[in-house]
């Protein structure tokens, strides 16, 4: 068992790094055209020489930490201006405090 692992490692970077390619989008793959990247992944996969030379030069990279690709960050609900709004707005609701008054009695 111990003996395929050198293959199946070989083989997960191969496909990563070609599922990788063809889910970056097109303006930040770097140097070279996307189709050309994902021939030399395919073709030099088998060595890693593919896979690799995408990895340090194919792709832009984003500081980690950073809000990179259009995602948002998260935000702790204290620390979110929206959240404490709605909880003064629901504090404020005047049909909430009948319903509240009603049940206790």
């Amino acid at each position: 068992m111990l003996r395929y692992l050198p293959f199946l490692l070989v083989l997960a970077v191969w496909i990563y790094a070609f599922i990788d390619v063809l889910n970056t989008p097109e303006k930040e793959v770097r140097h070279l055209p996307k189709v050309v990247w994902v021939i030399i992944v395919l073709l030099f996969g088998e060595v890693l020489l593919g896979p690799i030379a995408w990895f340090v030069t194919g792709k832009k990279r984003h500081a980690p930490g950073t809000a990179g690709g259009g995602r948002t960050r998260w935000v702790a609900p204290d620390d979110n201006p929206e959240f404490l709004k709605s909880l003064k707005e629901k504090d404020e609701d005047p049909d909430e405090n009948r319903r509240d008054k009603g049940n206790e009695g």
